[in-house]
C-alpha cells in the first residue's frame, strides 16, 4: 500500500457490537434452518412424506434460492446499504419459518423453505463485507470465527428448544396458538422459533454502515457481477480447490440433518432425547473449537504463515473424515455422540477459517460478491449432496433402517480426495494471496 492511503476502520468497540448483533442473526438463521431435521418423524407422519421428500425439504428446497440469490444480493451489498439488506432478510426468513408451521402438504412446506433460503441469503455476504471493512487483515480471523460460531450455537439451541417443545407437548392434550387454533407440537416449534426474529430485524436497521475500504485493484478489475465472475473463472486454479474444501464441510454438516433419525432407527433414541444430548454437546464443543481456530489463524498469520487459514481447514478435513466414518458405525449411542462431537471440532475448524482465507485471495471491490459466490457454491454442494445423498442411499441402496451405512460412506467419498490434494491446495492459495499482498490488498 502506498503512503498516504492509510485505511481507517470503525472504533473496535462498535465494530465488535456489530459483529455480535450479526452473530445473533446468524444464530437465529441456523436455528430456523436446522430445526426441520429434528422434527422429521412427526412431519413425515402428519404430512405423509417419504425420506426422499424430506431430503428435498432439507436440501434443494432451501438451497434453490439460498444459493442462487446470493450472487445478486452480493452485488447489491457491494453497492448499497448492507445493514438494511440484512434487516429485510431477517424479517423475511423469520416470517417464512413461522409459515412452515402452517404448512399442510409437501408443496406448501417446500415454498416456505425456499422463502427461508431467500431471506438467509442476505446475511453472510453483507456480514463478511462489513467485517472486512471494519477490521485489518491481522485481526480479521477472530471476528469471522466469532460469527461462524453461530453454526454450532444455532444447532445446539435448536436441539435444546426442539427437545423442550417435544417433551412439553407430551404433557398437554392440545396446543392452541393465538389466531391459528389447535396445532401439533412440530407446528408450534416452527412458530416459536420464527416469530422472535422480527424483533431482531428491527435492530438491524439501527446499525451504522461501516465505511467501505477503497483499495487499489488489479488491472481490468471492476465491481460488477460479470467482472467478478470473470475474475473467479480466470483464477479457477486457486478458487476451485480452495472452495472444494469448504464444500466438503457443508456436505458433512447438512448430512447431519439425518442424525435424529439415525439415533432413532439405529439405537432407539427418541428425537427429544437425542436433541437434548446433541444440543449440550454442540454448545460445549462447537463455540470453543471455532474461536480457537480463529485465534490460531490470526496467531499463525502474525508469525508470517500466509497459508494459516487453509492449513487449519485441511486439519479439520482430516478430523472430520476419520470421525465421520466411525461415528455412525459405533455399537452404542454414547460412543457415537462422542465421535460426533469430535466431528463437530473438525467441521468447526473448517468453517471458522473459510471466509478469512477467501478474503485474503479476493480484491477488495468485489469481496461481497465473491463471498456470495463462495456461499452459493458451498451451499449448493452441502444442501444438494448432503441430506439428499443420505435419503437416496436410504431409499435405494442400504434401506431405511440401515441409515448408519449411508452416513458413514459420505465422509470417505467427499473427504479423501481433498486430503490427497492438500499440497496443491496450499500452493495455489499461497500464490494468489501473495500476488494480492503486493498490491496492498489486505
Amino acid at each position: 500500500m502506498s503512503p498516504g492511503k492509510q485505511k481507517t476502520y470503525p472504533k473496535p468497540a462498535y465494530a465488535w457490537y456489530m459483529v455480535v448483533l450479526l452473530t445473533i442473526a446468524y444464530v437465529f438463521s441456523f436455528v430456523d434452518r436446522y430445526v426441520l431435521g429434528l422434527l422429521i418423524e412427526p412431519i413425515k407422519a402428519d404430512l405423509q412424506l417419504t425420506d426422499t421428500q424430506i431430503g428435498l425439504l432439507l436440501g434443494p428446497a432451501f438451497a434453490i434460492f439460498y444459493a442462487t440469490m446470493g450472487l445478486p444480493l452480493g452485488w447489491l451489498a457491494d453497492k448499497k446499504r448492507r445493514t438494511w439488506i440484512v434487516g429485510f432478510g431477517v424479517a423475511l426468513w423469520s416470517l417464512a419459518t413461522a409459515a412452515s408451521g402452517l404448512a399442510r402438504n409437501f408443496f406448501q412446506m417446500f415454498l416456505a423453505r425456499m422463502s427461508i433460503g431467500v431471506g438467509e441469503a442476505t446475511l453472510s455476504p453483507c456480514t463478511m463485507s462489513m467485517i472486512s471493512d471494519s477490521f485489518p487483515k491481522e485481526n480479521r480471523a477472530k471476528p469471522i470465527a466469532f460469527y461462524t460460531m453461530a453454526l454450532s450455537l444455532g444447532a445446539g439451541l435448536a436441539s435444546l428448544l426442539s427437545a423442550g417443545v417435544l417433551q412439553w407437548a407430551k404433557t398437554v392434550d392440545q396446543i392452541r396458538f393465538p389466531l391459528v387454533g389447535d396445532i401439533e407440537a412440530w407446528q408450534f416449534t416452527f412458530l416459536v422459533v420464527g416469530l422472535p426474529g422480527l424483533l431482531l430485524a428491527l435492530l438491524m436497521f439501527t446499525l451504522r454502515e461501516p465505511p467501505r475500504q477503497r483499495l487499489k485493484v488489479m488491472e481490468g478489475e471492476k465491481n460488477n457481477l460479470p467482472d467478478m465472475l470473470r475474475h473467479v473463472f480466470r483464477n479457477w486454479r486457486t478458487f476451485l480447490p480452495f472452495i472444494a474444501v469448504f464444500c466438503f464441510m457443508t456436505v458433512m454438516a447438512y448430512s447431519q440433518g439425518w442424525n435424529a433419525p439415525l439415533f432413532k432407527r439405529t439405537w432407539g433414541w427418541e428425537a427429544s432425547h437425542y436433541a437434548t444430548i446433541n444440543g449440550i454437546a454442540l454448545l460445549l464443543v462447537g463455540p470453543p473449537s471455532v474461536n480457537f481456530a480463529g485465534w490460531l489463524s490470526d496467531h499463525w498469520t502474525r508469525q508470517g504463515k500466509d497459508d494459516a487459514p487453509v492449513r487449519i481447514a485441511l486439519i479439520g478435513v482430516f478430523i472430520t473424515v476419520v470421525s465421520g466414518v466411525a461415528a455412525p458405525l459405533m455399537p452404542g449411542p454414547m460412543l457415537a455422540i462422542v465421535l460426533f462431537s469430535v466431528n463437530t471440532v473438525g467441521i468447526a475448524m473448517i468453517s471458522a477459517v473459510g471466509v478469512t482465507g477467501l478474503l485474503n485471495i479476493t480484491p477488495a471491490p468485489i469481496r461481497a460478491q465473491v463471498v456470495a459466490f463462495y456461499y452459493m457454491c458451498i451451499s449448493l454442494a452441502g444442501l444438494m449432496l448432503g441430506p439428499t445423498s443420505v435419503a437416496l442411499l436410504n431409499d435405494h441402496v442400504f434401506g431405511v433402517e440401515n441409515i448408519r451405512y449411508s452416513m458413514a460412506l459420505l465422509p470417505l467419498v467427499f473427504g479423501l480426495p481433498l486430503l490427497l490434494a492438500s499440497r496443491l491446495i496450499i500452493r495455489r492459495y499461497l500464490e494468489r494471496s501473495r500476488a494480492l499482498e503486493q498490491l496492498g490488498q489486505d
